[in-house]
């Protein structure tokens, strides 16, 4: 009888990102909506996102973020044996944006596919790293979360087009012990919230035309007063659900790393958590709602700025379109900025594992 092999974890080893160059600021939206500063700020927390050039489609700027990943693990594209792209903008519907990726980065060894979760995608691809990583029919997975929501905007739409910007996150995953790393994963969705957030047209229900498009049904319509309480529910759930199956509270959380959707939804989360404000990390006032990028974005942001202690708890957790939910607690295992998991111990356990 064949031995079987030891479980083994996944954890991330390497972050990167990346945001466009243009910045669109409340004060322009002054001039383009009825609007204003005051109003955009106060509602959502937001003060300013980033936009993507003309020329700039999601491949690129998920190529500038994983390039960043993979340096900081200390690997190259050769090393890659997945790509997980989670986006709602792909480049086009074929091929994939990952194989887009793949032949930009150079990964010619990777299987590469997308993952449609809206918000919730990163979690999502997280989640599938795990998997294959732990089934070991993958030892490095890149998860990268990407978007060019600034595309399927309608800037006539005051209640929707503040909120958006552009971005991408990657993040590197290997196996390590078990006992650190990603220590739970949860993943949900209900069909049946899926008009609360929606584009109308473009697929196989309602292909484009000349009609769906003078309708602006390319765009993205949100039914935002439905979407906050369910919104604040679900994160809190899923998350207290991940803390659980890990045998975790919240009050064992160093660091929690959220969606950033709405200042008003974060910070209702982190009350109903009773966490205090240096737990629950946020940028959304500089880089807006990026959708399936904006937590790989905060988690590389964290990372640089050292933030994030070996051993830490960390909580990942989003919600989105579909509508879908999740997220991820870890037990992180970079002891410092740059430093791969191979070189630090957490309580004691070697991070790293063998690949075989």
């Amino acid at each position: 009888m064949k031995r079987q092999r030891e479980i083994r974890g996944s954890t991330i080893v390497g972050t990167g990102m990346y945001v466009p160059e243009r910045v669109l600021t409340n004060l322009d939206f002054e001039k383009m909506v009825d609007t204003s500063d005051e109003w955009i700020l106060e509602r959502t927390g937001i003060r300013e996102r980033r936009i993507a050039a003309p020329h700039q489609a999601s491949s690129d700027l998920a190529l500038h973020a994983s390039e960043r990943a993979l340096a900081m693990a200390g690997i190259t594209a050769d090393d890659v044996d997945q790509i997980v792209i989670a986006t709602t903008t792909p480049d086009r519907f074929l091929p994939s944006c990952a194989c887009t990726l793949q032949q930009k980065l150079g990964a010619s060894r990777a299987a590469a596919y997308d993952v449609f979760a809206a918000c919730t995608g990163f979690v999502y691809g997280l989640g599938i790293a795990r998997g294959v990583i732990g089934a070991r029919i993958a030892d490095t997975v890149l998860v990268v979360g990407v978007e060019t929501l600034s595309r399927i905007v309608d800037y006539t739409d005051r209640n929707t087009c503040v909120l958006f910007g552009d971005g991408a996150g990657a993040a590197v995953v290997r196996p390590c012990d078990p006992d650190v790393g990603v220590l739970s994963v949860s993943m949900h969705s209900d069909g049946a919230l899926g008009e609360v957030l929606v584009i109308p047209a473009g697929g196989s229900a309602r292909p484009a035309s000349v009609e769906t498009v003078q309708a602006r049904e390319h765009a993205i319509q949100m039914q935002g007063k439905k979407l906050f309480p369910f919104a604040v529910r679900s994160m809190e759930d899923s998350l207290r659900e991940s803390l659980a199956e890990a045998g975790l509270g919240a009050s064992d959380l160093d660091l929690v790393v959220p969606h950033q959707a709405n200042l008003r939804i974060i910070d209702a989360v982190r009350e109903r958590l009773d966490l205090p404000q240096e737990k629950m990390l946020i940028n959304i006032e500089r880089y807006g709602n990026t959708s399936s990028a904006s937590i790989p974005i905060l988690l590389d942001e964290a990372v640089n700025a050292g933030r994030l202690k070996l051993g830490d708890i960390v909580g990942l957790s989003a919600f989105g379109g579909g509508a879908t939910w999740g997220s991820c607690v870890m037990r992180w295992t970079m002891a410092r900025k740059g430093a791969p998991a191979s070189t630090a111990s957490v309580s004691g356990a070697a991070a790293a594992v063998p690949q075989s």
